[in-house]
């Protein structure tokens, strides 16, 4: 195991606070002399089934403590999912029912063992301790908090003073994500800045019960390919770990110039003497944002995808069709009697917008052709041909190969 200034120089990498930061030199200093691993907790929520970089973020973190010869302890939150994380949320999040959670749990882990070596860590669901409780059992959690404490949380304080609503299962969020760490004796929790709350409410279960607390490391959010708000599924400015990797790297080529210091820290391991180099005044951002877009691609895909996207794009920014173009099924049974289908329509079935409206706006914008001769349609009420092996492109970056079936 490494020495305790070694991880700490590693660790400490995009790291907005380790609370408190002496407790935890001596948890580690106790490790290495011991050779006893940290056991390093991560909660996911599976809300969702898209797990995109903003989510890689403590993920990434948590590896760096599995390749330092930590315990990595994940704990898959199917029970915490169903009261729904308020962790800077101004409203309340939307129910799910609990085989929406198992569904979109399964397909969370195959989308995390891209970042986490599951084989050498610890996965819990924390429906296997809260599915056994009695309601005398809830009752007795409850008691563990004030009124006056959840009501000072930031974002809860935040909707009380705006005349928002808060509910009371809201208020056991916190309670049920520091029971975890008592379930499974975290000595560290990571988390976002904004969940610091939740990862103290913790510290002082875990004291309760005889445990030594655990210390919370939080990194900062990061923001979306729009460069402002952070990177969220509902805003849709986000990257997804399972994306192509030609449009994960299309992606980074148009984030904004401001945003590239946090991408490079928080999302790879490239030192910083170099990141300073890349993004120092006057080196053109285009040649950074390569370098990034390789990296990312590289980490989800492998070298010989990275290599791929890389050049595709600079095709594609010249004007020509990459080498390897996706081909994407459309039912014959979406084309009228003439082999005929609206542009928008065709579009959206193709998966290149997400709705006719957007289409409607790419194809009056003159981003819509089609065809060897790239005919270019601006009149979204028209109808095209559909014939098998149609290439179909709308802006610079998205191309397709129709196939009839």
């Amino acid at each position: 195991m490494r020495s305790v200034a070694e991880q700490l120089e590693i660790l400490r990498r995009g790291v907005e606070a380790i609370v408190p930061e002496g407790e935890f030199l001596k948890k580690l200093g106790k490790s290495v002399s011991t050779g006893i691993p940290l056991r390093v907790k991560y909660g996911i929520d599976p809300t969702g089934i898209d797990v995109h970089l903003g989510h890689t973020v403590p993920l990434r973190k948590l590896r760096q403590f599995q390749e330092l010869g930590h315990t990595a302890v994940i704990i898959i939150g199917n029970y915490t999912a169903l009261v729904g994380d308020p962790s800077g949320r101004d409203e309340t999040r939307a129910k799910l029912t609990e085989a929406q959670v198992e569904i979109n749990a399964k397909d969370y882990l195959t989308q995390v063992g891209r970042i986490i070596d599951l084989d050498r860590a610890e996965v819990h669901k924390n429906g296997d301790w809260f599915g056994k409780w009695s309601f005398l059992d809830v009752l007795d959690l409850t008691r563990r908090m004030t009124l006056g404490q959840i009501s000072a949380r930031d974002d809860f304080a935040k909707r009380i003073a705006a005349e928002k609503p808060v509910y009371l299962h809201e208020c056991l969020y916190p309670l049920m994500q520091g029971w975890d760490s008592v379930e499974i004796k975290a000595d560290v929790e990571l988390g976002g800045t904004e969940q610091l709350f939740s990862l103290m409410v913790a510290r002082n279960l875990q004291v309760e019960q005889g445990q030594a607390p655990q210390i919370p490391m939080t990194m900062p959010i990061l923001v979306g390919t729009d460069g402002t708000r952070r990177m969220g599924k509902s805003l849709g400015n986000y990257i997804g770990v399972a994306e192509p990797p030609e449009s994960q790297f299309g992606k980074i080529m148009s984030l904004p110039d401001e945003p590239m210091r946090q991408f490079f820290t928080l999302l790879t391991d490239i030192p910083l003497a170099e990141v300073d180099r890349l993004l120092a005044p006057g080196v053109n951002p285009r040649d950074a944002k390569e370098v990034l877009g390789r990296e990312i691609v590289r980490q989800y895909s492998g070298l010989d995808a990275a290599e791929a996207a890389a050049q595709a794009f600079r095709k594609r920014s010249s004007g020509e069709d990459p080498d390897v173009i996706p081909e994407v099924i459309l039912s014959r049974d979406q084309l009228d009697e003439n082999g005929q289908i609206l542009i928008p329509r065709l579009i959206v079935a193709l998966g290149l917008e997400s709705s006719t409206s957007n289409a409607r706006r790419v194809i009056e914008g003159g981003g819509f052709n089609h065809g060897e001769d790239r005919s270019i349609l601006i009149n979204p009420k028209v109808s095209i041909v559909v014939t098998d092996g149609l290439l179909v492109r709308v802006g610079k970056r998205k191309i397709v190969r129709v196939r009839l079936g």
